[in-house]
Order: structure tokens, then sequence, then C-alpha cells
């Protein structure tokens, strides 16, 4: 397809490397609509953040990364990604799509292993954030918003030509070490040769952990991948990649607050993905498929026997471009998903899923576009869904106005429906219900970005947009004494459960304020900004008491900047979140009203800042903070490293 040779784009607030005459506030993004426009002409709130961002900024994982990008609000478990649940604009952790150019990675055994992204930072060329329901192209998950990961290779413009050589090598890398036993490694490598494209990476987290009420805080985190694009000739090419995630860490509390629970958990995952493209004129078409296979192990206590769980995800993905005019385009496309898991816990169960869609992309005049939507999704033993949606944008100037509505849809994953059902005995915790119906929602927004570009050396965009979800449906943990579960078969008379169940309806309101800067103060002095601002209200008309609809921000703002003088860079980000209080009292527990964190990297970069040596410290203020009932997050972590950085 055409995007799938997209040039390399700009962005503010990504590195220190650049000068203010490449940053662009206004990028070409290919994820709201899957075809190439500017992020002002698709009628959504976009954000966008170039992979080079993880070398600059104190992160250590692709959800550390997330966590501090405008309106994406991170609930981390665990620190340095071993386990977060991702939310946009006040959704439950299972109402965000994650796709890897262009194929969906949700797990279909649970929503909470949506973080784990199969691929190593150094191979990433860009992230962006799509916020806001896009059903109408993606389907189920899609809800709160979309996070599309964009590879080098992927992406890559490759060149059949010999007579127009393209010649590309960047080599980048860096070690680092710290307190409580941490030594972190990321390192990878991306080399074009005109029609041959390759990258690989590897990223290692690990350390013995902060003490915690039970077991210490250990995590071992590593993440292998390699990736190829090769032009088969000037309108064929080939993309295929493969990596293996396996994430080893203390897991107490993480889904429940019983005293007994002082657990462990081990992912595993293996990733393939294949690509073939066709492009000629205004006619472009691709053949996708991946296959993504996750094996979990999780022991709630050492006297405990574990929970095994196997999940595969089989899908196929074909899409075609066609350009009408010279104002209209057309895609068409159909997508088949197979999703199985075997477990002691679950059970063995496979679900099939097709669904055919269908967008056109309308520029009316220089200034405004349309894209109306819509997608039809089959699934196996549950029924079907469609879902429409129009995006409308008006760019004039410094100004774009922006509308979108649709519909949107989430089907239960396996845990929803059939955790602890193959259990002999289950004394409390989770249980699932094979009954449930999907969620269903009609989401509108309506939003404006402001660009102020006085000269390329001093740019400012800023975004504002206001939106509301209106949901039926949801699904969520409810408690429910024994005498009013549904199925006892396997259930203490004396136990307390969380049993899945439709919430009736529940409405989400909120504002989004985005600001982007980036500034060129003089020749060796800059300054690159990027906040955001997040107001929400959930409004659960049945009363009902949940675990998870009530657990996002009711106030979100996050924050990153980069200051850079000479060969000295100082970095932060951070954020402040407001949200309701909760408490356990059996493991002396508690979620505050509040909490702000903040961390900060110093580093002196030397021979043409190539390589570099930094101090780091997370939660520099060492706040006592937990974002998941029970789960508590270290206090301040001093670290230091040395990295590397190599292009021609």
């Amino acid at each position: 397809m055409k995007h799938h040779y997209i040039t390399t784009l700009l962005l503010p607030l990504i590195s220190t490397l650049a000068l203010a005459q490449e940053i662009s506030l206004d990028p070409v993004t290919v994820t709201s609509s899957l075809v190439e426009k500017r992020a002002s002409q698709t009628g959504r709130n976009i954000a966008v953040i170039k992979g080079e961002y993880f070398q600059q900024l104190p992160v250590h994982s692709i959800d550390d990364l997330l966590r501090y990008m405008p309106g994406v609000e991170i609930q981390a478990r665990g620190p340095q990604g071993s386990q977060s649940d991702i939310v946009l604009r006040g959704g439950t952790f299972q109402q965000v799509l994650v796709i890897l150019d262009g194929i969906r990675l949700n797990d279909p055994n649970t929503g909470h292993f949506n973080s784990y992204i199969p691929i190593s930072p150094a191979e990433i060329e860009r992230i962006e954030v799509l916020k806001g329901a896009s059903s109408a192209l993606y389907g189920s998950d899609a809800v709160g918003g979309v996070i599309h990961v964009i590879s080098k290779t992927f992406a890559a413009r490759l060149n059949n030509a010999e007579d127009n050589s393209v010649q590309k090598t960047q080599v980048n890398g860096g070690v680092s070490a710290g307190e409580y036993g941490l030594f972190n490694a990321n390192v990878g490598a991306f080399v074009q040769r005109n029609k041959l494209a390759i990258s690989g990476g590897f990223l290692s987290n690990n350390a013995s952990g902060v003490q915690q009420r039970g077991i210490k805080g250990y995590f071992h985190n590593n993440t292998a991948s390699l990736s190829l694009s090769y032009a088969i000739s000037p309108n064929w090419n080939l993309a295929v990649r493969s990596s293996y995630d396996h994430r080893d860490f203390a897991a107490q509390n993480f889904y429940t607050v019983l005293k007994s629970d002082t657990a462990s958990e081990k992912v595993k995952m293996s990733w393939n993905q294949v690509r073939l493209g066709y492009q000629k004129n205004k006619t472009a078409f691709s053949v996708d498929g991946g296959f993504k296979s996750v094996q979990d192990t999780y022991l709630f206590n050492p006297h405990s026997i574990a929970n095994s769980s196997k999940s595969k995800l089989w899908q196929g993905l074909a899409t075609l471009q066609q350009g009408l005019t010279s104002s209209t385009n057309l895609i068409a496309g159909v997508n088949f998903q197979q999703r199985n898991i075997k477990s002691n816990d679950r059970g063995n169960h496979t679900l099939n899923q097709l669904a055919p869609f269908v967008s056109v992309v309308q520029n009316i005049g220089e200034d405004f576009t349309v894209t109306p939507s819509v997608r039809m999704d089959w699934r196996e033993s549950i029924g079907t869904e469609v879902s429409p949606q129009i995006n409308l944008s008006y760019k004039k100037a410094g100004w774009q106005l922006r509308a979108s509505a649709g519909k949107t849809i989430r089907d239960a994953d396996f845990t929803e429906r059939f955790n602890n059902y193959a259990k002999k005995l289950v004394t409390g915790g989770s249980v699932g219900n094979p009954d449930l119906k999907a969620e269903r929602s009609f989401s509108y927004e309506a939003g404006a970005d402001w660009f102020l570009t006085s000269s390329p050396a001093a740019q400012l965009k800023v975004s504002g947009t206001f939106f509301q979800r209106r949901q039926k449906d949801l699904i969520d943990y409810v408690t429910t004494p024994y005498a009013q579960m549904p199925r006892k078969d396997n259930l203490s008379p004396t136990g307390t459960f969380g049993l899945a169940l439709n919430i009736a309806e529940v409405n989400t309101t909120g504002f989004e304020l985005d600001i982007q800067s980036a500034n060129t103060i003089s020749e060796h002095q800059k300054l690159l900004l990027n906040a955001g601002l997040t107001w929400l209200n959930s409004d659960n008309k049945s009363q009902i008491q949940s675990f998870y609809l009530s657990s996002h921000a009711k106030f979100l703002a996050n924050f990153s900047g980069i200051y850079q003088i000479d060969g000295f860079s100082l970095s932060v980000n951070g954020l402040y979140k407001k949200r309701a209080e909760r408490e356990a009292s059996a493991i002396e527990a508690a979620i505050s009203k509040n909490y702000f964190i903040l961390n900060v990297k110093v580093e002196y970069a030397f021979l043409k800042r190539q390589l570099g040596i930094f101090v780091q410290a997370d939660n520099a203020f060492d706040k006592q903070y937990s974002d998941i009932l029970g789960s508590v997050m270290p206090g301040r972590w001093i670290m230091g490293g040395v990295r590397f950085s190599f292009a021609q």
C-alpha cells in the first residue's frame, strides 16, 4: 500500500539532535484512515512520537514512553515493563486497541497483556496515538482509541533504481545500572541498501527489586526483534518480522487484594508477521498475516497450583486503496481472526471472526475533508455488529476545526468469559461469565487545533477536544455473594466473588488540552516541551460498584521536555493524577486521592554526540503511590549509564 513507503516524519520533542527547522507539528499519519494524511486533515486528535524519543527521555520500556504522552493514562502494576494497563479517554484497559505495523496485538486471553508490545525500541520509527472511537476501521477494542506502533523497516522508502542509491546505517544502544540490583541494556540497528532494509534490536530490564509486603518486586523483562523489507520489483514489496518477548516478574496483588497473594508471573510471547504489498499509480493493495502465541504462568503463592494458559491469535488482513479522483480515495478490506486458548484455569476455547470494512476519504475544495467509514464484524456464536463513523476536518491558515462521531464495540476476552471455570474449587476472586454481550457505545467529539509558527525556530501547537461516550452493556467485575452467582459448580459457599457482568449504562464526558512547543533559542541551545491536560467524568447509571470503571483518572496532567545546550542535556517527564480513593485494610493498601511524580535525566555527550554518559532519578521526589490497589510502585530509584549512537 501507499503508506508502506512513508517518508521519515519529524515531530517536536523527539530528538535533541534535530534542528528546529526539521520539526513538524502537523505530521503525516496513517492510523485514522489507512492513507497518508496530515493530522490536520483527519478530523481526529492524533499524537505522534518518534522512536528516537526512547533514548532521549528517562524511560525504560514502551509503556513508560506512552505514560507521558498527552492524554494517555498508564495504570502501572509494576515498573519497567512488568505490566501496565493502557487507558484512553476514561475507558477500561480493554478498550484500547494496540496494533503493530497495521496488525492488531490485543491478547485474546486478557487485556492486561496489551502493553507487551513485541518490538525492541531501536526498531520503532514512530508511535501514533489516535484518541477516540475507531471501530469502523479496526473493530472490537478500539473504543477509547488506538496505539499504532510503526517500525523502521515496514515504513522504509525502498528504492529499486540502481542509479539513485539509498544507503542508511543507524546503530544505537546503552547500558545502565542502579539501586536494587538494576541492570538494563538496549541495543539495535537499522541498515538500508537501496531496495533492502533490515533492522533488529534487544531490550533487557532487570532488578532484584524493592522489598514489598511479602516478596521483593523483582523483574526480568526481555524483548528481541528482527525485521526485513525488500522491494521485489518497482511495484511489489515484501516485509517480514519475528520477535520474542519474555517477562518474569513479581505480581503480588496485581489482580487481588488478598493478604495471601504473594504472586509471581511469567509471560512468554512470540510474534510473527508478514506483508506483501503492491502499488502502481493510484492503486495499492496489501495482504498481511500475523501469528501471536502467549504462554502465561501465574503462581498465586508458593502453596498454590499455578494457572497455566496458552493463547494464540491468527489473523489475516487484505486491504485495497484506490484513488478514484484527485480528491477521492476509496479504502476497502477484510480482516480475519482466530482466537484460541488452552488453560487449566479457563478451559479450551476457539473463536473465529470475519469483518469487511470500507472507508472513503473525500476532499472538498482545499480546506474541507470528509471521511465516512463502516465495518461489519461477524463473530462465531456471538453475532454480527455494524460500526459506522464519520470524521470531518476544516483547515484554514493556522487553524483546524474537526469533529467525529461513531459507534464502537468491544467483545469479552477469554478471561472475562471463562476465568476460574476449569478449577476444581474456587474460594474467591474473579469469575468469568460466558453469557456476556458485547459492549456498545456511541462516541462523538469536536475540537480545534491552533498552529502558531512565528518562524521555523519557534513553533507552538495548542489542541482542545471535547468528547462524550455513551456506553451500554459495559463489562466489569462486580462483587457478588455465592447465593447470587449464576453458576455454582466449583464455587465455595463461603466465598465472595467478582462476577463479570454487563453493566447497564455508563456515560463518559471529557475535555483534552494538548500543548506542543519547539524552540531553537540559539545555535547551540534548544527547548522542546510536550504536555497534556485531561478532565474526565463517568456517570454510572446502574449504580453498581465495579472494579475498573471507576479507576480512571478524573484529572490527568502529563508532560515531557528536553533542554539542550551544547553537549549538555536535561530531560524530564512527569504526571499529576487525581482519581477516586480506595483502600484495602487487609493488606494495608490504599489508592490516594492524587499524586505527582517526576523523573529526571541529565546527560553529557561528546564525540559529536555519538557517546554520552548520564545519571537518572525515577520518581525523584520519592512519592509513595499505586495505580492499582495493592500494587505499590517503587519510590526514588537512582541509576546511571552510558549510551552511544551512530548514523550515516
